[in-house]
């Protein structure tokens, strides 16, 4: 007990004594912000690529777009976002010319790599919605886009919430290899005490704490999210 009070000393004097703890809050700000921007950028990528895949296959400009839309399905849910990241920073914006800070391109690719995901999961809850919902829409007069956005996709959204909460949670997690092109998230900062305290137990430790809590807190939002649908539902 007395050799782990003597690690939770040297914890302490680089977190608090050296200011540790202000690595710590950039990395939980850096962290929320590339899983939140991220996954706000996967819903709209993965929303757009379902309706490109639920539309009637009739015409030749559709099954292109879907073609298209299953390369890049493929391609981001067959490689691992570590490899998407490396291969983004190091090669592929380089090649292009294009300079973007280390959290920029963190924020691109778990953005592309979140709308792969949620396409699938959009697309389910498209599915899942009543196909009398189209044609009661088409039958008032509006066109099949409206439709889709203004009547479909909010009722999809709804039956899909607690899968795109653990997608949300899953981004998270995922935040955790971003240290692989210099940004600093949790695991660096923790990793930044652990090695001026020579001591790693406590620090990974407390970040271990950190990631659940984070989930925990999502799952009860998301929670919180269904219960208040579910009552707007009986409302209606």
């Amino acid at each position: 007990m007395g050799n782990f009070d003597k690690k939770l000393e040297k914890f302490w004097e680089i977190f608090y004594v050296h200011n540790g703890y202000k690595k710590v809050l950039t990395g939980l700000e850096n962290t929320l912000y590339i899983a939140i921007v991220g996954l706000a950028i996967g819903i709209v990528i993965g929303t757009i690529i379902a309706i490109v895949k639920v539309l009637p296959k009739y015409k030749t400009l559709p099954r292109v777009l879907n073609g298209v839309c299953n390369f890049y399905v493929g391609l981001f849910r067959g490689t691992p976002v570590v490899v998407q990241l490396l291969v983004a920073y190091y090669v592929v914006l380089p090649l292009m010319g294009i300079n973007l800070p280390a959290l920029s391109v963190c924020v691109l690719v778990f953005g592309l790599n979140s709308g792969a995901y949620v396409s699938e999961i959009m697309r389910g809850g498209i599915m899942s919605v009543d196909p009398g919902q189209m044609e009661a829409g088409r039958a008032v007069g509006l066109s099949y886009g409206i439709t889709m956005l203004k009547i479909v996709v909010p009722q999809a959204v709804k039956n899909i919430l607690p899968t795109l909460g653990n997608e949300f949670i899953t981004l998270i997690k995922e935040t955790s290899v971003v240290s692989f092109v210099g940004a600093a998230d949790l695991y660096v900062a923790f990793n930044y005490i652990g090695s001026n305290s020579y001591e790693f137990m406590v620090p990974y430790l407390v970040m271990a704490l950190i990631y659940i809590v984070l989930v925990m807190l999502i799952a009860l939002l998301v929670k919180i999210m269904e219960r208040s649908l579910r009552k707007s539902d009986r409302r209606n």
